[in-house]
């Protein structure tokens, strides 16, 4: 999932500097049926140097979008540990999503209408296999480097057990599977967009309501307790308008600003879908599969994704190293810690034993 913290770092120049990828061929879809077409939204910087080993894709987290620099600096920037000075950096924005990648608002070609609410299930499988077809069209033939926090890190998972091609990955606040708990999080928002009878509606802006109080619930699961009740504390006297639901209707409304209904509850029904064992072994012989060198980090307040599903991994995947960070962000650690990220990340890069 993706913080409140992140709306304030997702700009009006979302689609600014976009480079897109077609593929009229058949997309094939896991849950059954397909695309007509694909169209890929994707930045890329700096530049693939001569030996062709300094790609570092990034796999971003629920409403994101494909310009890490914007939600993730402090890790990814100019002055970061991840710049494009020394790696040629790509993000693609996952399919489903609103900032440029196929989904919901999009016309189906074979009946020339919009999607919104009939948008096929798609899956975090689906998802990897359209980074694989952007990954062919660049000629990419290795990735140095794959990271991602929440569903982008199920995205660089999944994505490692299908293909051998990262020589490393780092993955922080993810699972192997994703859990009952987070399911019925995600399910309780949807039943909240679904209660907006205009998701279902033609209109191209339906369920903006709904998804406004999904995302009031969505917030419960990135922070603490400790950290709404430090920061949304009351005035000893007083009796209506308290600061946390302020707060809470705020964010909703911020996100109904920049981002559509039916992705968000597209994406959610994803993140629902990550299973690596789904169609084959157990999780344990999935992930003792994964060949990449491999970074896991938790964060110990993350109440969405528990620090025991990234211990998991960890203990999984051969030669994994495994490590915790404090946070008082909770999930939201994972965008906001990037001291943190960047100090272990970094030793991780520089120490070729692991």
């Amino acid at each position: 999932m993706i913080s409140s913290i992140y709306l304030d770092r997702t700009s009006e120049k979302t689609h600014q500097n976009l480079q897109y990828f077609y593929s009229k061929a058949d997309f094939p879809l896991e849950a059954g049926g397909s695309l007509a077409e694909v169209r890929i939204a994707y930045q890329t910087f700096g530049k693939l140097n001569a030996q062709k080993d300094n790609v570092v894709w990034v796999c971003h987290a629920l409403t994101a979008n494909a310009d890490p620099t914007q939600w993730w600096p402090g890790l990814v920037g100019d002055n970061d540990l991840i710049n494009p000075k020394d790696h040629f950096i790509v993000c693609a924005n996952i399919l489903g999503s609103c900032y440029g990648t196929t989904g919901p608002r999009d016309f189906n070609p074979t009946t020339g209408q919009r999607y919104l609410s009939n948008f096929p299930n798609i899956t975090i499988r689906d998802q990897v296999n359209a980074h694989e077809l952007l990954r062919q069209h660049l000629g990419i033939e290795s990735i140095a480097l794959g990271i991602g926090g929440s569903t982008g890190g199920q995205q660089i998972l999944e994505w490692a057990c299908q293909q051998d091609i990262f020589d490393k990955i780092f993955i922080i606040a993810t699972s192997a599977q994703s859990s009952p708990w987070g399911k019925a999080i995600r399910a309780a928002q949807r039943m909240a967009i679904e209660a907006d009878p205009s998701f279902f509606s033609t209109s191209v802006n339906g369920g903006k309501k709904g998804m406004e109080a999904a995302r009031a619930m969505a917030l419960l699961s990135y922070r603490t307790p400790e950290t709404f009740n430090a920061a949304q504390k009351d005035n000893d006297e007083s009796t209506d308008n308290y600061k946390a639901e302020s707060y809470q209707r705020y964010q909703g409304i911020k996100l109904s600003q920049r981002f559509d209904a039916r992705s968000y509850y597209s994406l959610g029904k994803a993140m629902d879908s990550h299973n690596l064992a789904r169609g084959r072994k157990s999780l344990e012989d999935v992930l003792a599969q994964i060949k990449a060198k491999t970074l896991v980090i938790g964060i110990q307040s993350d109440i969405l994704f528990p620090i025991n599903e990234q211990q998991f991994i960890a203990n999984h995947i051969p030669n994994a190293q495994f490590e915790s960070i404090e946070s008082d962000y909770g999930h939201d650690g994972f965008l906001m810690e990037t001291q943190k990220i960047s100090k272990i990340l970094k030793q991780f890069l520089s120490n070729e034993s692991n």
